[in-house]
């Protein structure tokens, strides 16, 4: 018998015996070592201690270092002692003892036994008796830490063909050790009879199994099984949700998630309730070399209860993106359902309408933009007249702007070019473009100039214009075109003042005159894209402030602001503008009643931002009578946050009626919301009440506790708007929500509505 003492290193002493190995996996970078001394074996001449580490392939012998070894010759034993370390390729083993019989194969380790696999998961066991190249082996006394914190236990192991593990007498978990108590139950545990830990297929399946929580069981499970956490995806079934609900009845959805290939998934959503026919949903994604697509889309059927229809309903909504060059990409989004109703009674996404559009874009740097695409919408209501709603195809648009030229001004140029097309209604095909300059300057005193112009050409050919909005007389059908100038001379003079600590403040008067001839009437031109318009003073300077083309501002008027600001350390400032624009004529365009420009003399435009602190956040936009001073229009929006875990959120809406809107009617309303972190819970509320009508909009409650494990949440929210063409239109009104999610092995959630 042979012994040494000291720090050994051993590598390919047993030329004649099979390769020793863990586990077939991609190899690990080797253990680097400090010079170490091989020991002298009756058939080997003494060796001198390797400069470098040895590399270590998947079919080369075992490779360990121990403090102490004994070698019995005759009995063809190895017993190596003290911080003994085997590997070879990506897997070690660690030990306190290792034994290892030449003539059989087996190599028994004891005392901290860890084997670390080449992924990073560690298993450790009181003892290990290994063979077939250390592939099999029993491990008494397992406890294992897998990827994504997971944390399994066992009494025995039996491992085989090196990839699987049966174990018996298990636990499962991902929750941290109590810092106060280490050996409490954790938040949840699995706990089985026996399991199975199939590194192959990357799953760990269990026999007679049992949810504890707080080691208390909640849930008995005859089998069960999710990924041990090394797969990035994997198919299979995801966690369950069931609930109940006014029309479905009681259900229960189950999904499976198949992973395709490495670009491509689906998921299959069957739903299976008590009161309806099964409805079936279907996700798919695939990613591309230039690209991706998603498509969401489900199948069902209505029983025709509650107002809803009946027959086959059902939805997809389907989108791509795909680059065809540095320059140009293209895509589609197709959304399409059978009803809002349907989307809501099965929670896909209810909206009020849906649009479709294909396009593809281009772009040149900063200095060039084009877009063609094509657009089509489904209203989802009974009241919508389908007849009525527009397609778009095409639509053209494209943009160009200069770089600076000798001046230092800039020119800009753009077309926007479409055909709009209704079975009844208004068809219009419209070619336009816009022509602009804008030229800067700055006087002696600081004052800041800007030159600006802009001429806008338009020719329309339409249908049916008899229906729209504002028509007086003429022929239905026809051809008209459009023409507009427009020049403005823009002044700001900033005064700043530089306070040092008590920062620096800001008193800006801004004064712009613009001018252009009169537009006279518009009503034989037809509105496509200037239906909607809201005076703030985000638009008081604008040339045309119309949100569109299809409406002109003519003749000549004075815009004028007063904006003063004080901005204080610490990202703390006050600002606050107001502003009102004069009309030298009397007539200045289309502008209707109650918005804010329809006099010679507009009405006050403001707005306020107050941040004195880091916690509190103010911004609010205002519109008032421009002689009697009467509220038109508030947008108000504060957020407090005193702590890093509280916050308040207040809103205020008022709104003028809009000829656009039906019913045409004033819109008030007032929002409140808050938010509460405790350790690891948070709690949330919010409220919606219309003042003008005197009735809630909505209002929720919601609470989640969250840690590095668990997952608690619930939610209620009530809804109550009311449509009085159609009956019983949101049958989602009422939503009761519990979710319970475990990491690592899924989610389970109830819902009633």
């Amino acid at each position: 018998m042979l012994r040494r003492a000291g720090r050994l290193f051993l590598f390919a002493m047993f030329a004649s015996a099979p390769s020793v190995a863990l586990a077939q996996a991609p190899m690990l970078p080797p253990i680097a070592a400090s010079p170490r001394i091989a020991p002298v074996l009756p058939t080997q001449q003494p060796a001198a201690a390797p400069e470098t580490p040895v590399v270590a392939t998947q079919d080369a012998p075992v490779t360990f270092t121990a403090d102490e070894v004994q070698y019995d010759q005759n009995a063809a034993l190895v017993v190596a002692r003290g911080r003994v370390e085997a590997f070879q390729g990506g897997r070690i083993l660690r030990a306190d003892e290792l034994t290892y019989n030449r003539n059989t194969g087996v190599a028994t380790a004891r005392g901290n036994v860890q084997l670390i696999e080449a992924d990073g998961q560690v298993m450790f066991a009181e003892s290990a008796e290994l063979s077939n190249q250390m592939r099999d082996g029993v491990l008494e006394g397992l406890r294992g830490h897998l990827l994504q914190n997971g944390r399994i236990a066992a009494t025995g192991a039996r491992r085989t063909d090196g990839s699987i593990f049966d174990l018996s007498r298990v636990l499962y978990t991902v929750c941290e050790p109590c810092k106060n108590d280490p050996l409490a139950p954790p938040i949840w545990q699995l706990r089985a009879r026996t399991a199975t830990l199939d590194r192959t297929e990357q799953q760990v399946r269990y026999r007679g199994a049992s949810l504890d929580m707080a080691g208390v069981p909640v849930m008995w499970l005859p089998y069960f099984q999710h990924p041990d956490g090394s797969a990035a995806r994997q198919s299979g079934f995801l966690s369950p949700s069931f609930g109940f609900t006014k029309y479905l009845g009681g259900f229960i959805e189950t999904p499976y998630y198949w992973a395709i290939d490495e670009s491509q998934e689906l998921v299959l959503r069957p739903i299976i309730a008590t009161s309806v026919a099964p409805n079936l949903g279907v996700d798919y994604r695939r990613r591309l070399n230039n690209g991706e697509i998603e498509v969401l889309s489900s199948i069902g059927h209505l029983n025709g209860k509650d107002g809803t229809e009946e027959g086959v309903a059902g939805h997809v909504f389907a989108k791509g993106r795909f680059s065809l060059d540095e320059a140009w990409r293209a895509g589609f989004d197709v959304n399409r359902a059978s009803s809002e109703q349907y989307l809501r009674i099965y929670r896909y996404g209810a909206q009020r309408i849906l649009p479709t559009t294909l396009y593809t874009e281009g772009f040149w740097g900063s200095e060039g933009f084009a877009r063609f695409d094509a657009r089509a919408y489904q209203g989802l209501r009974r009241s919508d007249d389908i007849d009525r709603i527009p397609l778009v195809l095409p639509n053209i648009y494209a943009d160009w702007e200069s770089p600076e030229d000798s001046l230092g001004g800039r020119l800009t140029v753009d077309t926007w070019n479409f055909a709009v097309f209704r079975g009844s209604g208004t068809s219009t095909r419209r070619a336009s473009s816009r022509i602009g300059y804008a030229l800067p300057r700055m006087d002696d005193l600081g004052g800041m100039w800007t030159l600006r112009a802009q001429s806008d050409l338009a020719a329309y050919d339409f249908e049916d214009i008899t229906l729209a909005p504002n028509y007086a007389t003429g022929s239905p059908n026809g051809q008209s075109a459009a023409a507009n100038i427009r020049a403005a001379l823009d002044w700001r003079m900033p005064f700043l003042r530089d306070g040092g600590d008590w920062g620096s403040q800001v008193i800006e008067p801004r004064i712009q005159l613009v001018t252009g001839p009169m537009t006279g009437s518009q009503y034989r031109i037809p509105n496509e894209d200037s239906i909607v318009f809201d005076f703030t003073d985000a638009n008081l300077f604008s040339l045309n402030r119309f949100t569109g083309r299809d409406r002109q501002e003519g003749g000549t008027r004075a815009d004028m602001a007063l904006r003063g600001a004080w901005f204080l350390p610490e990202d703390r400032q006050l600002e606050a503008v107001v502003g009102r624009s004069f009309r030298v004529q009397e007539d200045g365009g289309p502008f209707y009643p109650y918005s804010g420009l329809e006099n010679r003399a507009s009405d006050w435009v403001s707005r306020l931002t107050f941040r004195p602190n880091s916690w509190i956040d103010l911004t609010g936009r205002a519109r008032r009578g421009g002689e009697s001073f009467a509220a038109r229009a508030y947008d108000v929006s504060a957020t407090l946050r005193p702590t890093n875990d509280t916050s308040f959120s207040l809103g205020y809406l008022q709104a003028p009626p809009m000829p656009y809107l039906n019913p045409v009617a004033q819109r008030e309303e007032i929002y409140l919301g808050a938010s509460q972190r405790l350790g690891f819970w948070r709690v949330t509320a919010f409220g919606r009440q219309d003042i003008e009508l005197n009735r809630p909009v909505a209002f929720g409650l919601s609470a989640m506790y969250e840690d590095e494990c668990f997952i608690f949440e619930t939610r209620f929210i009530k809804r109550y708007a009311e449509d009085p063409t159609t009956q019983n239109l949101y049958p989602a009104s009422t939503m009761l929500l519990f979710r319970l999610g475990f990491k690592t092995i899924g989610d389970f959630g109830l819902r009633a509505l």
